[in-house]
């Protein structure tokens, strides 16, 4: 479904993607992981068509991307093939624009439908990622963060994607809540056919939403197998050192000792 090969990304002088080379296949999941600067969001960009490449080859369902400007008849195209969420919802959002009509638009722009059918399809959109009729007439600002990228993920379906590219998209969220959206994702990908591409910092949630991960440092690829291989035997000390990272049960944070005022 997705190939990538050799991709690079430069600003001036600075490498900050250099030769970032995978596959997703049709229905599958990959995580990119990697701490803050690592390159991980910038060759999600990328792939998206937010970023142009420096070098390097992204394939779509046998499709590859041209570099250079689009029309807007290509960038919708591109946009049925991929969608991207990102970690803050609010900001993806108009603020007045209620939830129902906010999807409904990003029907309408990749298909044009009657009045009916549309409604039909901004309900099974709603439906699809847990929101109801209330919800559809209520404004971003009187959801939950939960709720309000339930909605983000809602408009990103409504192009159908090939892919759905998620950017630190359950970073901000409680952990209860992080888990209903990584069962919501799983749901979607098994209904929808839709390839999940997952970035995060968060090595727990890749157990749940992967088949595969790839590990990035400094820009490049230091591991990239399934899953259970790369976060159960991990061969690069990048991997370990992230993995070490994780706090195990039982783990309290130090607190550092306050002198006594003089």
């Amino acid at each position: 479904m997705l190939e990538v090969r050799n991709l690079r990304k430069e600003f001036g002088d600075f490498v900050a993607v250099d030769d970032v080379t995978f596959a997703l296949p049709e229905r599958g999941s990959l995580a990119i992981v990697g701490e803050s600067g690592s390159g991980k969001t910038t060759t999600a960009r990328m792939i998206a068509g937010l970023e142009p490449p420096s070098g390097g080859h992204i394939v779509v369902a046998g499709d590859e991307r041209r570099p250079g400007r689009l029309r807007s008849r290509e960038r919708r195209a591109r946009g049925r093939q991929i969608q991207m969420v990102f970690q803050d919802p609010y900001s993806s959002l108009d603020r007045r624009q209620r939830v129902g009509d906010a999807v409904a638009e990003a029907v309408g722009l990749h298909r044009p439908l009657p009045v009916d059918r549309l409604r039909a399809r901004v309900t099974e959109l709603l439906d699809m990622v847990g929101l109801d009729e209330r919800q559809a007439r209520a404004l971003p600002k009187a959801l939950s963060g939960g709720q309000r990228q339930r909605v983000a993920i809602a408009r990103a379906l409504a192009a159908e994607p090939r892919v759905l590219i998620l950017d630190e998209a359950i970073a901000a969220l409680d952990v209860s809540i992080q888990a209903q959206i990584l069962t919501l994702l799983t749901r979607i990908r098994t209904d929808t056919g839709t390839a999940l591409l997952f970035i995060t910092h968060d090595l727990g949630a890749v157990r749940h939403i992967s088949d595969d991960v790839l590990v990035m440092q400094a820009g490049r690829v230091v591991e990239h197998g399934p899953v259970a291989t790369v976060l159960g035997d991990p061969q690069d000390p990048y991997t370990r050192r992230l993995i070490a990272s994780i706090p195990k049960p039982g783990w309290k944070p130090r607190r550092r000792a306050h002198k006594a005022a003089a």
